[in-house]
Order: structure tokens, then sequence, then C-alpha cells
């Protein structure tokens, strides 16, 4: 398995709210003096499921589009249960 680029930030939910936010961020590197924020995860209410909003004008390629879809399923499940 190769390693991810990415890391997520958990927020717990605001009062009054029952879904979490989690905030997408690249690892730290040499190459790198701080991580970025590239995107959320939040709840959809209309779609009654999570939600990749990604941050404006980022690239994203299949290995992290992958761990962030299975990361969504898994985290609806959990919450859905």
């Amino acid at each position: 398995m190769k390693e991810s680029w990415i890391e997520f930030e958990y927020y717990p939910p605001k009062l009054g709210c029952k879904t979490s936010i989690w905030i997408i961020k690249t690892k730290l590197s040499k190459a790198l003096i701080e991580s970025y924020t590239i995107g959320l995860i939040k709840w959809h209410p209309a779609w009654r499921k999570y939600a990749f909003f990604p941050t404006e004008s980022t690239i994203w390629e299949e290995d992290c589009l992958r761990e962030i879809s299975q990361f969504i399923e898994e985290e609806t499940r959990k919450h859905k249960r």
C-alpha cells in the first residue's frame, strides 16, 4: 500500500449539532514547512451522508481521492448506526 499524502484532522460536533467535521491537510514533509488545508469532509443533509468539499484550486489524484472516498463511506456508516 502506498504512503498517504493526506491526513484527516477531526473536529467534534458543535454545540447542538450531531455531525463532525474533518479537515483534510497535506502531511508534513521535508519540502514543506507547514501543512495546507486542502478540503473538508462534513455532513451533507440533502444526501444524508458525509461529503467531500475540496478547497478551491486544489489538484487531486486517484490515490488521495480513493482514500477520501473510503473515509467518507466508513464515517457515514458509523453515523447511521
